[in-house]
């Protein structure tokens, strides 16, 4: 008889090799990097990653957030808890001051989100700090757009992504080699599943927001999906916040992220709901909705 262990599976240890050499090889080719930080389970595999790389010694690179001030308070919690549990770097830029300085327009409309203003935020930021190399938790899974960058994605002096300027990464030789004003986005865990993640912060026993969780929340229904409510969000006059028992499968600005309706309070049964799910990770993200190339016109602006 098949266990759930057996259907779950394990996650595979190469991949954790695979992505502590990224990270290794990140500190040694450049003088700046800087690991973007959104309190996400993909960015918290990345901090477990580089303390692993880096043992005994402290993670060398700082965590950076964009935050757009439309955060779940859950994710901002859990941010500082760890940031403070590990003794890392925390690096906070906003939004909302692009917004009063005139460099970002806040959004209107039923689907307004600042989602895509974090990039104005990002650019200064990178700007600001000189980073070189930013470490982001994308995988190829994720999204077409994802799944066409290579591990060290070149990004121009003006932050943008050129899909046809991708460098050959034949026999995992990773070139960070940059012009002045270049910088890097750098995937360690490209080549990872969202089930892979699953299982690592399964084996691994690691802490993550408790939005992932069932939990009971006010939310209301938006072409057919559940989204959280906030004072953030645009609602309509039929949009009536009612109790559900969801949780998050991805997690983003509150604008922009949907929930699922679940009663999963442990992983095993998270992992389970994920092996029968029926959209992608990202079917939640109403940001990847905009258009059929959202994500990948994003990205040549200098998205994350």
């Amino acid at each position: 008889m098949q266990t759930i262990q057996d259907k779950i599976g394990h996650f595979p240890r190469q991949l954790e090799d695979e992505s502590i050499y990224i990270l290794r090889e990140v500190a040694a080719q450049f003088e700046r990097p800087a690991l973007l930080f959104s309190g996400g389970k993909d960015s918290i595999t990345l901090v477990r990653l580089a303390q692993k790389a880096f043992f005994p010694g402290k993670i060398p690179f700082p965590l950076v957030h964009i935050d757009t001030g439309h955060n779940f308070p859950e994710t901002i919690e859990f941010r500082d808890w760890l940031a403070k549990e590990t003794g890392a770097e925390l690096i906070v830029r906003y939004v909302q001051d692009s917004i009063n300085q005139g460099k970002a327009k806040e959004e209107s409309g039923k689907y307004a989100s600042r989602n895509v203003l974090q990039t104005v935020t990002l650019l200064d930021t990178i700007e600001e700090f000189k980073f070189d190399a930013c470490i982001g938790g994308a995988r190829r899974d994720e999204e077409k757009a994802r799944a066409k960058e290579r591990i060290f994605s070149v990004r121009d002096d003006f932050g943008q992504w050129d899909a046809k300027r991708q460098r050959p990464e034949l026999f995992d030789m990773l070139n960070g080699r940059i012009a002045v004003g270049e910088n890097v986005r750098v995937f360690p865990i490209s080549n990872w599943t969202e089930l892979d993640v699953w299982n690592y912060i399964k084996e691994e026993k690691m802490e993550i927001p408790s939005i992932y969780y069932s939990h009971k929340r006010q939310v209301i229904e938006r072409d057919g999906m559940l989204w959280a409510d906030s004072e953030y969000l645009n609602k309509e006059a039929d949009e009536i916040p009612f109790e559900a028992t969801v949780r998050f499968r991805t997690v983003g600005d509150m604008t922009c992220t949907a929930a699922v309706s679940s009663d999963a309070t442990d992983i095993d049964v998270i992992i389970e709901e994920i092996l029968s799910a029926e959209i992608s990770e990202r079917g939640a993200r109403i940001d990847d909705k905009r258009s059929e190339a959202a994500m990948e016109k994003r990205k040549q602006q200098g998205y994350f």
